[in-house]
């Protein structure tokens, strides 16, 4: 059985029409009112994806996101009335692998689960059919069925799903200019317009978990005027 969307949402009236929407469309979903309880739940069964409001009884929302769905590698959508530019930059940057303000169109909101589904779980996929996992290059090394990230040193980090599947999507083109256009293409439904800064977000962490210098990148490097290119030679195992 398909593992079932975690909802999180204080607001009964949001929670009613989002939960309808998503099971017309065939989840199955768990309704959470406080985030207590989610974590609470998160100890005994895994979800396929959260939604995670950010205004809620017994805290931040983000603080869910930030400190547990991240780790744990489980796909998170923020869905929030807080609709601010720095809002949203920081929901993504902290691990959401999308934001969306409400009040929520039922039809984009089911569009963005299927989206942030697919990457999470056809790359999985691709690669385990490719047989191409565990990629090293200058030190580090990537598993990207386990969505982790090894260091020179040896520390693991993990990385969220649209994390990972950015970076594969990199290490894959290594040497190849891959433009803003065509990444936004990689992350977003065909018919949703997602805003300017996403790639540039999602760069932004990639590059921090690479300790790579945005002045001075040396692994994902700025092509002005072009895209991004991941410089270093990659080793396949």
């Amino acid at each position: 059985m398909t593992a079932p969307v975690f909802l999180l949402e204080d607001d009964n009236d949001v929670a009613i029409v989002l939960r309808r929407a998503l099971e017309n469309h065939g989840f199955r979903v768990e309704r959470f009112s406080r985030r207590a309880d989610l974590v609470r739940r998160l100890g005994t069964q895994r979800p396929s994806i959260c939604l995670i409001d950010l205004g809620l009884p017994d805290g931040d929302g983000l603080i869910v996101v930030s400190n547990l769905l991240r780790d744990m590698g489980i796909p998170s959508i923020i869905v929030s009335g807080r609709g601010e530019l720095s809002d949203r930059v920081v929901g993504l940057e902290v691990g959401a692998d999308d934001y969306i303000v409400k009040p929520v169109e039922p039809r984009e909101m089911i569009a963005r689960v299927r989206s942030v589904l697919r990457r999470s779980q056809g790359t999985a996929a691709a690669k385990a059919a490719s047989g191409r996992t565990f990629a090293r290059f200058k030190g580090w090394s990537a598993d990207f069925m386990a969505c982790t990230l090894t260091d020179p040193e040896g520390r693991t980090l993990e990385l969220s799903a649209s994390e990972n599947a950015l970076l594969k999507v990199f290490v894959d083109s290594a040497g190849r200019v891959l433009t803003r256009s065509f990444l936004l293409d990689m992350e977003s439904p065909d018919d949703l317009e997602p805003f300017d800064r996403s790639v540039d977000i999602r760069v932004s962490r990639l590059r921090r978990k690479l300790n790579d210098d945005p002045k001075k990148p040396r692994i994902i490097r700025t092509v002005y005027g072009a895209g991004y290119v991941f410089s270093p030679k990659v080793d396949w195992d």
